[in-house]
């Protein structure tokens, strides 16, 4: 099996046993690993019942075909379990290093059961694991912890560690790699499922060869990225992924006050990834095999946020901790960055909450007594160091809004649900349904609620064309026309991606639909075609589906915010989307029945009836969401 090392590491936390099994081949070439091996797995070894937090639920890490090998911007994993945040299917994805020093010590995947009854860490090496006490990290930050797991475990090692938000179960929590030069598996609450199983780190480093069936091919690819990627991605390298803000902004497509304002252009002027180069910048790092660079070293000068240098924001996070908050203070972004990589925060969840906690306030549905001394004003620097302070320690207001926007609006009644910006309970990114109707199904539709990475259409809606994606252009980002075949194929391609497993910003630089088929075969020797490369992208997407049917999920929560499907924004878009009319032809491509179910025939040519089956059984019962 080439591209993959043929075992799947099992790690029981309650029994404190570790085991191995082999990786099936017949399973690979149906789900390739990543995200589509995960959700599998996730499927198989839980149930409706399955509590998020309780020991029965897994935490899945899986490399693909792709990661560990020369091809450029590959080296990435995902993470899958069931969301203490939403109830439904979560994952995360992240670069960094992680994924080739795990992949490297044999293993293609890892999955990790149980409790311990005591804090402990994972090493994993070449062939071996062993489980660590932890009790002095406990309580520690990420980035001292990093620090002190790599003096022990050698320096070349790279971990997964949860701050106090994970130990505390706070459920935006999430997983930071690399220390200072974070990636984050951000989104879903994963970090709560981590540290519900009082584990403070996983830790990898291999030293093994990953063997490609043929490595020519590879170098051909790369060599033709590397000159693509240097002609068009000029931008990002330079800028980072925020070098867009200030055209976000045009578009109507940036948050701005909990999603409820048109426009805010001084404050995307001020906040944009240009302006943080060009006055904070003092280095760039990169994931493994990475020639874009795109990861920011800044630092915060002069004032309260003067300080050491830090991962600098990503374009999500100047959106929600910047403009959604009416913060235009680059310093004060900076830090709020800083401090949720230290504790272990998804910063879109928490620029999220916060925005809401803010509007909460101001329509009285939350007195000052209630923030616990935090000031209550729009861009208050003291208000989001504050808040984010109380929410990883869940204290004060923190131990509220720290569940989410969807159970914090529940318990605060039906006028904190208007202002409530969430699907199925997950916060959403920086992307407005109203801006780009692509970006409004996608998120719809999306597996883990509110993402605008598992369709990734947005950006080539008015924009960049993937000549061999199989659909037609998108000229006019305000018509439904054509916005669901090219979901439903972006959905399709992402699924492969995130299995595969490479970074998607690799597609402006000639990582498209063809070049990709092409990497897989030679990293696996297979013989895999477009037919069948959007099938498996195809059954992916689906067993998440099916996974999610089975817990309840169904046409009624494939929604937008309300603000989104109900206020015209302004600024850049006097458009709303219409969801339902999209909708009803996206489940045609799906096909999918008219509650958002795959219908019988589909379940049958993606070879996943007994999901299918199991999935029904739960319907019949009964919903087991919240």
């Amino acid at each position: 099996m080439t591209g993959y090392m043929g075992k799947i590491l099992n790690v029981d936390l309650t029994s404190g046993t570790i085991s191995e099994t082999d990786t099936d081949a017949a399973v690979m070439r149906q789900y390739l690993g990543g995200c589509g091996l995960g959700a599998k797995l996730l499927f198989d070894l839980t149930s409706r019942e399955t509590d998020p937090l309780g020991p029965e639920n897994p935490l899945i890490f899986a490399t693909g075909p792709l990661t560990g090998t020369a091809l450029y911007n590959s080296d990435r994993f995902d993470l899958v379990t069931k969301s203490p945040l939403t109830g439904i299917f979560a994952e995360a994805s992240a670069g960094g290093f992680w994924a080739g020093r795990f992949k490297k010590c044999g293993y293609d995947a890892l999955v990790i059961t149980g409790a311990s009854p005591s804090p402990v860490y994972l090493t994993i090496t070449d062939d071996h694991a062993e489980i660590k006490d932890a009790a002095d990290l406990w309580g520690k930050e990420t980035f001292e912890t990093d620090r002190i797991l790599r003096e022990r475990e050698g320096s070349h090692a790279r971990a997964c560690v949860i701050g106090p938000a994970g130990e505390n179960l706070v459920n935006i929590a999430c997983i930071i790699t690399d220390g200072r030069h974070g990636r984050a598996l951000g989104r879903c609450g994963v970090g709560a499922v981590m540290g519900s199983k009082r584990l403070k780190a996983v830790v990898a480093n291999g030293t093994k060869r990953v063997s490609v069936a043929d490595p020519e091919t590879i170098k051909a690819i790369n060599k033709r990225m590397t000159v693509l990627i240097k002609e068009g991605m000029g931008g990002m390298k330079d800028a980072g992924t925020g070098g867009g803000l200030e055209a976000s902004e045009e578009l109507g497509n940036l948050p701005i006050r909990n999603w409820g304002q048109g426009s805010w252009k001084e404050g995307a002027v001020k906040t944009t990834g240009m302006t943080m180069t060009r006055e904070r910048l003092t280095n760039t790092y990169s994931c493994g095999h990475c020639i874009i660079s795109c990861g920011r070293v800044v630092e915060a000068k002069g004032g309260p946020y003067d300080g050491e240098e830090v991962a600098g924001p990503e374009y999500e996070t100047l959106g929600l901790m910047g403009t959604n908050l009416m913060n235009d203070d680059l310093d004060a972004v900076i830090k709020a960055n800083e401090l949720c990589n230290r504790y272990g925060l998804d910063t879109i969840s928490a620029g999220g909450v916060i925005g809401f906690a803010m509007e909460a306030a101001e329509l009285e549905l939350i007195t000052e007594e209630d923030f616990a001394g935090v000031p209550v004003e729009w861009g208050n620097n003291e208000t989001i160091v504050g808040l984010l302070g109380q929410i990883a320690r869940r204290e004060g207001l923190g131990a509220l809004i720290g569940q989410g926007v969807r159970k914090a609006a529940s318990e605060l009644g039906p006028m904190a649900m208007e202002i409530a910006a969430e699907i199925k309970g997950l916060e959403p990114p920086a992307h407005d349904g109203r801006a780009k109707f692509t970006a409004a199904i996608g998120m719809a539709t999306s597996a883990r609620g509110a993402c605008h990475l598992s369709g990734f259409a947005h950006d080539f809606e008015e924009g960049a064309v993937l000549e061999d994606l199989g659909s037609p252009a998108l000229t006019d980002r305000f018509t439904p026309v054509g916005k669901a075949e090219n979901v439903f194929r972006m959905q399709n391609l992402m699924g492969v991606m995130d299995s595969a497993i490479t970074c998607k910003f690799p597609l402006f630089g000639g990582l498209t639909v063809n070049p990709l088929i092409a990497a897989i075969n030679a990293a696996t020797g297979w013989d895999m075609d477009r037919e069948e490369f959007f099938r498996t992208g195809e059954r992916i997407f689906t067993i998440k589906r099916l996974y999610n049917n089975r817990l309840g999920i169904t046409r009624k929560d494939d929604t937008l915010p309300s603000r989104m499907l109900k206020k015209v924004r302004g600024g850049g878009t006097s458009h709303l989307p219409p969801l339902e009319e999209m909708l009803a032809e996206y489940y045609e491509y799906r096909g999918w029945d008219g509650f958002g179910r795959p219908a019988p025939a589909k379940v049958a040519e993606l070879g996943l009836k007994h999901y299918a089956a199991l999935a029904a059984e739960s319907w019949q019962r009964g919903s087991g969401t919240e």
